[in-house]
């Protein structure tokens, strides 16, 4: 077993891969003719995102996330190298500043952010053991 990709529904696929381009620097790898999917090019494990309707294409209920609410109990975590400017560069481009990049003991430098959909997106260091 390995994981795949993560998949997000969201309000707008379209508005969600330009916000991820212009907050993380993702590239989008391709959106959908239909605009109901779309995936980002970020490495090894696709970062995925489809319209809140394709959960109910495929016979499932979910709660839509939204930047009114609470997020959900997960996170993305986005690596680099400089954690601090990549935090700069999401706030500047509209993510929700939740806190500010801190050292941890275990040597990596972590802040948070909530993209336009609500969801949380962690900018962290690599972790080096």
């Amino acid at each position: 077993m390995r994981l795949g990709y993560t998949l997000i529904y969201v309000s707008d696929v379209a508005a969600t891969v330009a916000f991820y381009e212009s907050a993380f620097g993702l590239q989008r790898r391709f959106i959908h003719d239909s605009g109901l999917y779309a995936e980002m090019d970020t490495g090894e494990t696709t970062l995925s995102f489809a319209a809140e309707t394709m959960a109910e294409m495929n016979g499932l209920a979910i709660r839509p996330n939204s930047p009114r609410d609470l997020p959900a109990g997960i996170e993305i975590c986005l690596v680099t190298e400089s954690p601090e400017a990549a935090y700069e560069q999401a706030v500047g481009a509209g993510a929700l500043a939740v806190k500010a990049v801190e050292a941890k003991p275990w040597g990596q430098r972590v802040g948070y952010v909530r993209d336009l959909n609500g969801c949380l997106v962690e900018i962290c260091s690599p972790v080096h053991p």
